[in-house]
């Protein structure tokens, strides 16, 4: 083992970060980071910076050019999905596709696998990027819009949680791959999170957090119940549900 691989932190875990949860032109890693997936898991929140950060700089220039809230709404989600290849969204709906359409566990692993996306996929993408547009729209014309940031941030922070707290269902895929990060890596990207989400928007981000909390535990239930444990297409359901959860809970407070 390159003795790299025990530190707690890089500065390499942040450009590592970036290059497994987004699709940024970024300079090409040494070969050796990369044995550091596990651990750079604490930088996901910083991904969530990044990328939140972008999003929330189109919002603000599209309502600037005088385009309305939902259209400028649009814009900042189609900024999300191009900056990460849609590979949440792509987790989300094959986890709706697998979760419930097969039987047992081994069909939905299968159906989860399967790059022909269902009924229940399509549904959930349709319905989830309808109320995440929604919602971004009611934030935005509130004047609030760098709280978005901070759902981008938050909702990254649950994935090292699943990681942790979840078995990996399948011996293959990107979550395999990546493997189980540490307590510190874990805590460490809760505790950016908190520190991001509170610096942004205050106090307003207790009540989204929890509520984005509880929404990723019940995603946790019904994936051990059912595949017996995380993929990463759990991972990026739970993105997905955390974020769009934190920003339907920010609108309720403003």
């Amino acid at each position: 083992m390159h003795k790299n691989d025990t530190k707690p932190f890089l500065l390499w875990d942040v450009p590592l970060a970036l290059v497994l949860l987004t699709r940024l032109p970024l300079p090409r890693l040494p070969d050796t980071v990369f044995a550091r997936q596990a651990q750079a898991a604490w930088a996901f929140p910083l991904v969530g910076l990044v990328v939140g950060l972008l999003a929330c700089c189109t919002g603000s220039v599209a309502l600037s050019a005088g385009l309305p809230p939902l259209a400028s709404a649009g814009l900042v989600v189609a900024v999300l999905i191009c900056i990460t290849g849609a590979m949440h969204e792509d987790g989300l709906a094959d986890s709706f596709d697998g979760l419930w359409g097969g039987f047992t566990p081994e069909r939905r692993m299968e159906i989860m696998r399967d790059s022909h996306i269902g009924t229940y996929g399509v549904l959930a993408l349709l319905l989830s990027q309808l109320i995440r547009v929604s919602a971004i729209a009611a934030l935005l014309t509130s004047g609030a819009v760098w709280t978005i940031l901070a759902a981008c941030v938050f909702s990254r922070a649950t994935m090292p949680v699943l990681m942790k707290v979840l078995p990996n269902a399948r011996q293959s895929g990107l979550s395999h791959s990546v493997g189980i990060p540490g307590f510190c890596s874990v805590f460490t990207s809760m505790g950016l999170a908190a520190l991001i989400a509170l610096l942004s928007i205050g106090a307003h981000a207790v009540i989204p957090a929890i509520c984005a909390g509880l929404i990723v535990g019940v995603i946790a239930l019904v994936a051990k119940a059912k595949i017996g444990g995380q993929t990463g297409d759990i991972l990026g359901a739970a993105q997905q549900l955390a974020e769009i959860t934190f920003l339907l809970a920010l609108t309720a407070q403003l």
